[in-house]
């Protein structure tokens, strides 16, 4: 056997061609000679002065003076991981025209290789500071990013205007800083200024909390006081868009009533709401711990009437102050703007945060009932009709912020997206009604959020949990195998969305034909009959294996024609009106570059939107919870 093996093995040496002897390099070795981040003092104030006021072409000019006490190696760092956008979001591109200099002398800097966020130099001898010079060129169009700066408008966020020194936790860095804004504009922010005219000089406080304090600033400005550490900023276009009710005011108010009451303290010596409502500054929701930065298009105040709108976008980012900013996933927390974020427990941070974002809409009569309803039942229907699910746990779209960096794409209900929002929603849901049900009816979330989030009052540090720590906490309110049921719904596949919290509350998730008034009037809505979605600019989402999607429809398709005739939205409502339990396929001209097509949609099902009914008679427990406190 071994003379045959050989054998064989020879006369295939001899025969088979000889294998190309391919170049294989080694790996270029790399140091990395950036000094962690550590809990010490960094010795001396940062200065920063910026001129914002540029506001035609939306150039920032700043200077900043950083102090020294060595020479030698030093590394300047650009904020990269954000909090609160959940990924490595600086804008490093918009940092342009970078001097270094010490005593009056020019320094060479180099760029890391690797992190391109980081600026190595050398400090000379006898240097006592280091003074910068650059600009923060913003977009001008959004095509470049968010437009945060217009002629009467300016969003300006201190992490774009500054650079730190590397090796020290960002809270230990002493900082000042001084912003030049236009003649006759106002400026809000988290952090107190006194005002000398156009310029405002910032409190001294540390680099964490700079960042953490950014500034709505504008030429048209209107104050409301909701509570004696409650106010609402807001800015718009032109000041026809200040013009709010009475009514209006008071329901704000309620929002931060309520919002206290349930969870039990103020994580701020005082809090700002900087509302932007226009056209041309960039929309923006993000959440700080003395303020939020929340950007509407025009119409917030003056158009009420038309409908909820933008009106959930407040109370999520307030409910952000306890839930995400005070109250912080452990991998959610980081020294630096260089050391990455962990986003595993985003179905805690963002999850629950857009429950109580909801919830708080309604308690304050911000929305009505009636619409609230409508958007839950929106919000299950696309989780509850997204396949992705049977491949992708919901856990896993936590990563999407840095996976997409929330960049469109093209087959969601497949690919899934940060579905930590919503399906977070959901499993809070289901956490109430159990509450409610185990304790037959003395406990529900409510308990939870007080026995959780209350801290002290006026604390805008951080406590840190970890998924145990969540675990034990809904044990001491009602035990339960909690550790089980959210190991499922965050870390397990599934066939359905966990709509069994409104189930339990008393609503169950039915299809009719009369249109879910949570969709925007601008959306030809037919995800849950043909599987499209339209918009003013044609196809905005095709549903994986849907009618629509067998057709083979996709999103870079326009429909030119319906059933031969030209196509209009209701036109295309009409076709599916018409097909209902007959047997003639719908068809359409689809036209995609300078190609067409005919495809033929085989449904019958008619039209179908998402609603919520009552199952429960008298009060249920929804019911209970969105009542106001």
């Amino acid at each position: 056997m071994l003379r045959a093996l050989s054998a064989a093995a020879l006369l295939l040496a001899t025969t088979a061609p000889a294998l190309a002897q391919n170049s294989a390099p080694q790996p270029a070795a790399f140091v990395d000679t950036i000094p962690e981040a550590r809990d010490m003092a960094y010795p001396g104030t940062m200065l920063l002065d910026v001129d914002a006021t540029d506001t035609q072409r939306g150039i920032f000019r700043v200077k900043q003076t950083i102090p020294v006490t060595r020479t030698g190696h030093m590394v300047l760092l650009y904020p990269k991981w954000l909090q609160g956008k959940h990924g490595p979001r600086g804008e490093i591109e918009k940092l342009t025209g970078l001097q270094i200099s010490a005593a009056g002398k020019r320094l060479q800097w180099k760029r890391d290789p690797v992190d391109v966020f980081a600026f190595h130099i050398d400090v000379p001898s006898g240097a006592k500071k280091l003074d910068l010079e650059f600009q923060f060129a913003s977009a001008t169009v959004s095509n470049q990013g968010r437009v945060v700066m217009t002629p009467a408008l300016m969003s300006l966020q201190f992490n774009s205007m500054s650079l730190y020194p590397a090796g020290y936790y960002v809270r230990r860095i002493p900082v000042q800083a001084r912003v030049k804004y236009p003649e006759g504009w106002s400026a809000a922010s988290g952090l107190p200024a006194k005002a000398t005219g156009s310029i405002y000089n910032y409190e001294k406080t540390n680099y964490e909390v700079l960042v953490d304090s950014p500034v709505l600033a504008g030429r048209y400005y209107r104050p409301f006081e909701l509570s004696p550490r409650v106010t609402l900023d807001v800015f718009a276009d032109s000041p026809e868009e200040l013009e709010a009710k009475p009514e209006q005011i008071e329901a704000h108010k309620r929002l931060v009533d309520q919002a206290v009451k349930t969870m039990g303290s103020q994580q701020y010596d005082h809090y700002h709401f900087l509302l932007s409502i226009s056209d041309e500054l960039g929309g923006i929701g993000l959440e700080h711990h003395r303020s939020s930065e929340n950007g509407v298009s025009l119409g917030y105040f003056t158009k009420w009437a038309d409908g909820a709108g933008d009106r959930n976008l407040l109370p999520h980012e307030y409910t952000h102050s306890w839930d995400g900013k005070y109250r912080r996933g452990a991998d959610l927390w980081a020294p630096d703007y260089r050391t990455p974020t962990r986003g595993s427990l985003l179905w805690v941070y963002e999850g629950q945060t857009q429950f109580w974002g909801y919830v708080f809409q309604t308690r304050s009569g911000l929305v009505s009932k009636a619409d609230t309803l409508d958007s839950y039942a929106s919000i299950m229907a696309s989780l509850d009709n997204r396949k992705a699910r049977e491949w992708r746990p919901m856990g896993d779209t936590t990563n999407d912020p840095v996976i997409s960096s929330r960049a469109p794409k093209g087959w969601v209900s497949w690919q899934r997206s940060e579905d930590y929002y919503n399906e977070g929603l959901l499993i809070w849901m289901e956490v109430d009604s159990i509450l409610r049900e185990q304790s037959k009816g003395t406990k529900s979330i409510d308990d939870f959020a007080r026995a959780f989030f209350q801290g002290r009052d006026g604390d805008y540090g951080e406590v840190t949990y970890t998924f145990d720590d969540v675990v034990r906490a809904l044990n001491a309110v009602q035990p339960y195998d909690w550790r089980t049921l959210l190991d499922q719904r965050v870390n397990q596949v599934s066939q359905r969305a966990p709509l069994a919290g409104f189930e339990r509350n008393g609503y169950k998730l039915v299809y009719t034909e009369e249109p879910n008034k949570a969709t925007s009037k601008t959306t030809v809505d037919l995800a849950y009959s043909l599987g499209l979605t339209l918009g003013a600019k044609g196809i905005t989402s095709v549903a994986w294996d849907s009618p629509a999607f067998e057709a083979g429809v996709d999103l870079g398709d326009e429909i030119v024609a319906v059933n031969g005739r030209g196509y209009t939205g209701d036109r295309l409502k009409d076709a599916v009106k018409q097909a209902r339990g007959g047997k003639d396929p719908i068809r359409l001209l689809l036209k995609n570059g300078d190609r067409f097509r005919d495809v033929a949609i085989d449904y019958h099902g008619g039209l179908r939107y998402p609603h919520l009914v009552k199952t429960a008679t008298g009060e249920a427990g929804l019911d209970k919870l969105l009542q106001p406190r």
